[in-house]
């Protein structure tokens, strides 16, 4: 029964993940339409969006490989594994031991791999453009997350979020390498998920987007995937911030059902509260330049390779 329980426990998880994901992105629309003083679509209009496309036949190009025609089932399934590693609401799970944040970048950087490969499949030139783009930003992006990960595992001791969770929550104190760690860290997430100031989610400018460059050719069941696993990338990044940074609320392991609630509740205050102020950063700053992008996650880069220096040089003496 002990076994049927913790499975049930991973499996919420996992669920709320996934359920969660378009909420919070219908959310930040919401709040971005209001602080610009419009009315906005509804919170659960992604809900509807995702099942409109779900309903519709999928137009495939005739030179389309099957790698264009799985790649959005590989992309969703890479993101929707590392969202799920991620605590929400619980430490200690019966995969606990799996959610290493090295294990998270990995699959981070397949479905990126794989959202390269389909944007170049048919050919066109803005997919080849929009792919060219993104392994730029990705040369950047992934080192960063490399010595944010060396930063934060310097201080817990080891880099499976259940831990780093549990130590931060017992260990508070201010730490200057861990707050260069979470600046580059949001530095890499907005960059990741393409929002402003690096992209914008909502254009289709030919000569600005990134993400929506690679995905032009899709439609249909294809495009819901693309779009749930983008929606999901978000949810992925707010959970990884709000685990390792803010994790108070989560409920060790063998807490009972209150325990269990509380950090459910607390969960979800953390991804409105990080929604919030991701749409108030997007709504104060105005889009960047294509080449001044590097910049930005060169800033990133220096932040998470300053915080591992000052780590080490604060052990030596």
């Amino acid at each position: 029964m002990d076994v049927i329980a913790a499975l049930l426990l991973q499996g919420v998880q996992m669920f709320v993940a996934l359920a969660l994901a378009p909420l919070l992105l219908g959310f930040t629309r919401k709040v971005k339409a209001r602080l610009l003083r419009r009315r906005g679509p509804p919170v659960l209009q992604p809900y509807r969006d995702l099942l409109k496309l779900i309903r519709k036949e999928a137009v495939l190009a005739d030179n389309a490989s099957w790698l264009f025609r799985s790649g959005p089932y590989l992309i969703f399934a890479a993101t929707w594994v590392a969202a799920a590693l991620v605590p929400t609401f619980a430490t200690g799970l019966i995969f606990s031991w799996v959610g290493d944040l090295i294990a998270i970048i990995a699959l981070i950087g397949s479905a990126r791999f794989f959202l390269a490969l389909v944007g170049m499949d048919i050919g066109t030139s803005f997919g080849g453009i929009g792919s060219s783009r993104e392994m730029l930003f990705a040369s950047l992006a992934e080192p960063a997350m490399i010595m944010i990960v060396f930063a934060v595992a310097l201080v817990a001791g080891s880099t499976q979020l259940s831990f780093i969770a549990a130590y931060m929550q017992d260990h508070v104190s201010l730490r200057v390498s861990l707050g260069l760690a979470l600046i580059a860290l949001v530095i890499v997430a907005v960059a990741e998920n393409a929002r402003i100031p690096v992209d914008n989610p909502a254009t289709h400018l030919e000569l600005t987007m990134v993400h929506e460059a690679m995905v032009l050719e899709y439609s249909g069941r294809h495009l819901a995937m693309i779009e749930l696993a983008a929606a999901v990338k978000l949810l992925l990044y707010v959970s990884l911030i709000a685990c390792m940074f803010v994790p108070w609320g989560l409920a060790p392991a063998g807490s009972g059902p209150s325990a269990y609630a509380l950090g459910a509740g607390a969960y979800l205050g953390k991804l409105l509260a990080g929604g919030f102020l991701l749409v108030l950063f997007e709504t104060s700053i105005a889009k960047m330049r294509v080449f001044r992008v590097p910049q930005f996650l060169g800033a990133a880069l220096m932040l998470g390779l300053l915080g591992t220096l000052l780590l080490f040089v604060s052990r030596s003496f």
